[in-house]
């Protein structure tokens, strides 16, 4: 087992705390279906993480479609209160006990998504928001993923350098985020088979699989 000496680990939200993947699809299923095409879940899976309204302009693009921006922000819109009525609040297996164990070593959290404060807050409770020293969401940020601002800006308000950390991830855009901000990064296959995260420092199959291979151990130096 290799042990890991960090301040904190990073997290991403959907995919790697919340397991909402999948509700994030069938929301953009129906508001696409509405629009007389269908879309892939490998499609939305892999544009996970960056701006809503890219991922709108690539998928119109894609389709010969002409992308305008009043017409994406309705179709957001649309998307964002579907997704709120179908989605089910659960947490990736295993999530609660990795938290446990980080904080039992003396390893901080923090949390860097592309979703909205407001809706972070709305899926999150209050009481597992505290256990991150730092939160980063979507609109803090000018550049969403895969920019590096997101991870920038969650190093920053902590105060530590880019060694002093590891992220964990679940998509390309993500990763992408990370090594832009020069941060070693894990993605776990909870939504996209390893093809997708080969740029990721490792790749493990669960949080089951992390702990299997993976120890994490403060690191005290300044």
């Amino acid at each position: 087992m290799k042990t890991i000496k960090v301040k904190t680990v990073i997290f991403d939200m959907d995919g790697v705390i919340t397991d909402t993947m999948l509700y994030h699809f069938r929301a953009w299923r129906r508001i696409y279906a509405a629009q007389g095409f269908k879309v892939s879940r490998e499609e939305i899976y892999r544009r996970e993480g960056q701006p809503g309204y890219r991922t709108i302009k690539e998928i119109l693009g894609e389709r010969g479609i002409p992308f305008d921006e009043a017409k994406a922000r309705r179709i957001l819109s649309e998307k964002e209160r579907l997704f709120k009525k179908i989605v089910h609040k659960r947490f990736i297996r295993g999530v609660k006990d990795f938290l446990r164990h980080l904080h039992h070593r003396g390893v901080a959290a923090a949390l860097v998504t592309g979703t909205a404060r407001h809706e972070a807050e709305e899926i999150l409770p209050k009481n597992f928001l505290k256990r991150f020293a730092v939160s980063v969401t979507g609109d803090e940020v000018r550049h969403g993923k895969p920019h590096p601002e997101p991870y920038l800006r969650a190093l920053k308000k902590l105060n530590i350098r880019p060694q002093d950390a590891i992220v964990i991830e679940n998509a390309p855009f993500g990763i992408r985020s990370a090594k832009k901000a020069r941060l070693a990064c894990i993605a776990l296959e909870t939504s996209l088979s390893r093809a997708y995260l080969k740029d990721a420092d490792f790749i493990f199959s669960s949080y089951r699989d992390l702990r299997r291979h993976l120890d994490f151990e403060a690191d005290g130096e300044d």
